[in-house]
C-alpha cells in the first residue's frame, strides 16, 4: 500500500459562496483523496486531504484554482501526522 500523507489547507479570496467546497469534494473523491472541506467564518475555506502523497499534492495544487467561480489568493500548507480520515465531506 502507497504511504499516505496528510495536508491541511487554508485558502483565502474569493472563496465562498462560489461552489469551493462541493468542487473540492467532487475533485478529491475523484482522485481518491479522504477527508473534509468547510467556510471558516473569517472568509477562509479550510480542508484537510488525506492520501497518496501524489493525489493529496494534486489536490494541493488545484486549491490554487478552485472552482471556475473562486479568486484564490493564498493558499497556506501544514502537512501532519495522518488521522485515518475516511470518505470525503463538506462540514458545516
Amino acid at each position: 500500500m502507497t504511504d499516505r500523507i496528510r495536508a491541511h489547507v487554508f485558502v483565502s479570496g474569493t472563496v465562498q459562496g462560489v461552489f469551493y467546497r462541493a468542487t473540492t469534494r467532487d475533485t478529491a473523491r475523484e482522485r481518491g483523496v479522504d477527508g473534509w472541506v468547510k467556510n471558516l467564518e473569517d472568509g477562509r475555506v479550510e480542508a484537510v486531504f488525506e492520501g497518496s502523497e501524489e493525489a493529496v499534492e494534486s489536490m494541493v495544487e488545484w486549491c490554487h484554482e478552485g472552482s471556475p467561480n473562486a479568486a484564490v489568493e493564498d493558499v497556506e500548507v501544514e502537512y501532519g501526522e495522518v488521522l485515518g480520515v475516511d470518505g470525503f465531506d463538506v462540514r458545516y
